[in-house]
């Protein structure tokens, strides 16, 4: 538990700390102290650090001995399996980005092997980039669109959950520790660690883009239900003034075509150049705030529609914020007054509604916080792989043989 919590604090502290700022913290004696980061030097997390005293002029004392965690003394893998895009990313223990691979991906309806083929070339290409070698990654968590369950295991109610079951292939591929998340729980914790929801316990996120789904925290735990399906908005299908759980592109792309087949005078015809394949939400938003009168209408119906989800839950589950995350989030912003100003019509503890700023980076980060998450609780059982495991060592036969 010492050890732990040494590493801990040197982990968080981003920086040098040295014996007494360690001893104050722990109320351990200067001996122990010593012999824990000691232990850490050799298990390869931490690294022993030049005193930095002057040799120019003398100090009493013995100098205070420093270390460091070394975030990269090993890495993680963060992996996205959207259903239009694959996209890995590798970073060190400290979270920092080292390199990030992205390829066009149709997931729907893809062979399994064809998936597992690119899971692996992605993996492979991202660790290539960074000059990283596979037994140097501690953990992969892979985010998929179906419900996972507090195990780890996809719920496959439904044939395209299944579709995402890969776990397998990608452990098989270096022998790696390889977890599953679903994404929009992926997406939570990325907001609480890094997004617009930073250090809020109690969080609900919305990937709001072709169809809806919610990762949810509480306390600053992440919620699961059962079988992983806690967060999957199906009741929204019986939800009056909404009837499905499909996302904001689609409802906007699909009432803009409306708008554009009624042959009414407006500027979305002009911003998709006369294309209704090509017209999307980010456009009608843009149109709506040139004061066009069929996108504002647009972006009015969308707000009310969100209001009554985002009121739904929130009635069940009391958030203090709700991030709209996913393809729209940057747009989302010309909803959220209104969708803010809806909300107490809906609910009687309307939370405050923000936009994520993660981008479509949102999952991966997510990914790699709970691949950093699997390793900070276990690591003073893992050991970076550049570090020889003594259980592993190679006894000489003289030793043995006197031992």
């Amino acid at each position: 538990m010492n050890a732990a919590m040494v590493l801990g604090f040197m982990r968080e502290s981003g920086g040098p700390v040295n014996v007494g700022e360690l001893m104050e913290l722990t109320g351990l004696t200067r001996a122990t102290v010593i012999a824990i980061c000691e232990d850490l030097v050799d298990r390869g997390w931490v690294r022993e650090l030049e005193n930095g005293r002057s040799t120019a002029a003398y100090v009493k004392g013995r100098p205070a001995r420093r270390f460091a965690f070394d975030a990269q003394a090993a890495f993680v893998l963060g992996i996205d399996i959207g259903n239009r895009r694959m996209t890995a990313v590798l970073a060190d223990m400290a979270g920092t980005v080292i390199s990030r691979i992205a390829v066009p991906f149709q997931v729907l309806n893809a062979p399994a092997q064809e998936r597992a083929d690119l899971l692996r070339a992605i993996t492979d290409d991202a660790l290539a980039k960074a000059g990283v070698a596979p037994e140097r990654i501690l953990a992969v968590s892979l985010g998929v669109a179906a419900p996972v369950s507090r195990d780890g295991e996809v719920l496959t109610a439904q044939e395209f959950w299944g579709t995402f079951d890969v776990r397998k292939a990608l452990s098989e591929w270096h022998g790696w520790n390889v977890l599953i998340e679903n994404d929009a729980n992926l997406a939570a914790l990325a907001e609480r660690w890094r997004g617009t929801a930073e250090g809020i316990d109690d969080l609900v996120v919305v990937l709001a883009g072709d169809r809806l789904g919610s990762g949810v925290l509480e306390s600053g735990r992440l919620l699961h239900g059962n079988n992983g399906a806690f967060g999957e908005l199906g009741y929204l299908y019986q939800l009056e003034g909404v009837g499905d759980p499909m996302g904001m592109a689609y409802w906007a792309h699909h009432w803009g075509r409306e708008v554009l087949d009624s042959g009414a005078t407006t500027r979305l015809r002009e911003v998709c150049n006369g294309d209704p394949d090509q017209l999307t939400a980010e456009a009608i938003f843009a149109a709506a705030a040139d004061n066009d009168t069929a996108a504002i209408e647009i972006v009015n119906r969308l707000s009310l529609r969100m209001a009554r989800v985002i009121g739904s839950f929130s009635t069940i589950l009391n958030p203090e914020i709700v991030v709209l995350a996913g393809g729209v989030a940057a747009p989302a912003n010309a909803v959220i007054p209104i969708i803010q100003k809806h909300l107490p019509t809906f609910t009687s503890t309307p939370p405050k509604v923000k936009a994520s700023t993660l981008g479509d980076s949102i999952v991966s980060i997510g990914a790699v916080r709970h691949a950093l998450n699997y390793v900070e609780e276990r690591a003073l059982t893992l050991r970076p792989r550049s570090m020889p495991d003594p259980s592993e060592a190679v006894v000489p036969d003289d030793i043995k043989e006197t031992a």
